[in-house]
């Protein structure tokens, strides 16, 4: 029950602080960072963006993370699906079941 695309905020506000070389993240993509960073600084900016307690930390909060957030962590996890094996694939249905 790991929420991926949370984790892409947490990496965009340690990307503010790490030089240009070494902004690469882990985990997450572009549009996480732009639409979930400031999500991540209110609520989960006191741990670290590769820590999985993030992902418990947004999954947590999510009725109050913005929408545009929302959207783009539905997106990524669509995608992260569309990538994975089909035996591994839980898709978007399981990440709202989760939600509430």
């Amino acid at each position: 029950m790991r929420l991926k695309p949370i984790i892409l905020a947490l990496a965009a506000a340690s990307a503010l602080t790490l030089p240009a070389s070494a902004q690469q993240s882990k985990r997450g993509n572009e549009t996480l960072k732009k639409y979930c960073t400031g999500d991540y600084l209110t609520y989960c900016g006191n741990l670290a963006p590769d820590d999985p307690a993030t992902d418990a930390c947004f999954q947590k909060n999510w009725k109050k993370l913005s929408e545009n957030c929302r959207r783009a962590i539905d997106a990524y996890e669509a995608e992260q699906g569309q990538n994975a094996p089909a035996k591994g694939r839980q898709g978007a249905q399981g990440s709202k079941e989760r939600r509430g």
